[in-house]
């Protein structure tokens, strides 16, 4: 597969060869929803709790006569039936688990999947290079018209943030453009976006750097953080 590679004006300067087998060969969706699944679980705190009448903040006064008044009972305002007022059965728990796990590779799989899905549909945007001289918003808006993003988009920034402050700041005020290191592609936030927009460098990094793993050499020989981990044991 040749994916076109744009200069921030939108003209084509090349293209990329990207190996479809790399990446699965073919859409597998049961796998891409698993992941998706799993990440957007993994993102719920669990720590959802609710107020009883005790705990609702108001007055305890009794809100007319017991009798005579040809309304129904009542005591004070905090109860379940007024509007503010606390539930009858009120979450208590301090804390729900709602972590599903994963296999590293399967994961793997998932998100390199989830990027062929989005380049079959050409909704992948492979840059020269993305950087702003200055924090300019309407500068960036036109490098997004320019390349024809038109909807919501990713937008991957590799190297430090010193590198990529002019364009992390242009980029932050636009509606639906999200920003995220390139090593942290994964399937949630590329579904999550119309468009994934990537510089060509930071792609290939990340096509064959930890996330390319997806076999037996992901425990035998890993690449990245697992990797210098290592080194550092075999130094001391």
């Amino acid at each position: 597969m040749d994916v076109p590679v744009y200069n921030m004006q939108g003209q084509q300067v090349g293209k990329l060869a990207i190996d479809e087998k790399t990446l699965g060969g073919e859409i597998n969706a049961a796998l891409i929803k698993q992941a998706y699944v799993r990440y957007h679980s993994n993102l719920r705190q669990g720590s959802s709790r609710t107020k009883n009448r005790r705990e609702v903040e108001g007055s305890t006064r009794k809100l007319y006569k017991q009798k005579g008044t040809g309304n129904a009972r009542h005591g004070d305002k905090k109860v379940n039936l007024m509007k503010g007022g606390g539930h009858g059965h009120s979450k208590k728990k301090t804390r729900e688990d709602f972590r599903l796990d994963m296999p590293k590779k399967m994961r793997r799989k998932a998100n390199r999947n989830a990027l062929l899905a989005k380049l079959v549909d050409n909704q992948v945007r492979v840059i020269d290079t993305i950087k702003m001289a200055a924090p300019k918003t309407s500068d960036f808006v036109k490098f997004l018209e320019a390349i024809k993003v038109d909807d919501s988009a990713l937008v991957a920034l590799g190297g430090g943030t010193g590198d990529t402050i002019a364009t992390r700041k242009s980029a932050r005020n636009v509606e639906n453009i999200s920003l995220v290191h390139a090593t942290d592609l994964n399937a949630f936030n590329m579904l999550n976006h119309r468009y994934v927009v990537i510089a060509k460098s930071d792609l290939e990094s990340w096509l064959s750097g930890p996330w390319s793993q997806t076999g037996k050499d992901a425990k035998l020989a890993p690449k990245g953080a697992a990797q210098n981990a290592g080194k550092k044991a075999e130094a001391k």
